[in-house]
């Protein structure tokens, strides 16, 4: 069993690093999506071996998230907490909208914890 779940792990981490041109569109798509929201961000796609979309308020660039696209099973991609990695799943690729409202939630805490 422990040999599938690496085989797995392998098969995603691969995915990902050779998808590159599917994480950008999704992280840019995530951009569009945050803009009328009033956050900043900035695109980390270079050198980085995973592209990278930084996220913060204007004028506290301290509080922010970092989002990465990191592949999924059964084909799919998902919007990850890059600090956390696998374990900070945040939403799935295909809804843009419904993503940025997951990461304008999360920073509205990390700036008013009492909005939680």
């Amino acid at each position: 069993m422990g040999e599938v779940l690496r085989a797995e792990r392998a098969i995603l981490l691969l995915r990902t690093r050779t998808g590159r041109k599917t994480t950008i569109r999704y992280l840019d798509t995530l951009a569009v999506a945050l803009r009328p929201q009033g956050w900043r961000f900035v695109k980390l796609y270079r050198p980085a071996p995973i592209p990278l979309l930084r996220v913060y308020a204007n004028g506290t660039e301290e509080i922010g998230i970092v989002v990465s696209v990191l592949a999924t099973p059964g084909g799919t991609w998902g919007y990850h907490e890059a600090r956390r990695g696998r374990r900070g799943y945040l939403s799935p690729c295909g809804d843009a909208k419904a993503a940025a409202e997951v990461v304008d939630g999360l920073l509205k805490h990390r700036m008013y914890p009492s909005t939680w």
